[in-house]
């Protein structure tokens, strides 16, 4: 067994392949690493895509869910080989489900350096409100 061997984990070696169940046009995707915070006014979410650029970001509204898609756009120069690789080139995918206290009109987005920021702003209705006591 090579020093190399021993460096990289077995298990990042397992290539990706399309199971028997999924349609022919099935693209294996990466679920991005995100952290999710609650303020009072938004939730704030922060996804790490590396390697995305934002013409190869797509994020969209629905009723119930936030879809981020992300694809990379770099091409290995010519000649360039790894001997190791910890990502694969599949894109980005992150889908999370909401109970429409999302204000979707009033989303806001801000990719920089491989980092996405989204600030969702709850509804009116879900913000906590000081009740005055007379």
């Amino acid at each position: 067994m090579s020093l190399l061997n021993t460096l990289i984990p077995t298990l990042s070696r397992q290539p990706v392949t399309v199971g028997e169940n999924q349609p022919a046009d099935f693209i294996p995707t990466v679920r991005p690493i995100h952290d999710i915070t609650e303020t009072d006014e938004a939730f704030v979410v922060s996804v790490q895509l590396p390697g995305v650029a934002k013409d190869g970001l797509e994020v969209t509204a629905g009723e119930d869910e936030i879809r981020i898609i992300g694809r990379r756009t770099w091409t290995p120069p010519k000649g360039w080989t790894a001997l190791h690789r910890e990502t694969v080139d599949a894109p980005f995918e992150l889908v999370l489900a909401h109970d429409n206290a999302v204000d979707s009109d009033k989303i806001a987005a801000e990719l920089k350096d491989g980092l996405l920021r989204l600030a969702l702003p709850k509804h009116e209705a879900v913000k906590p409100r000081k009740i005055t006591v007379s």
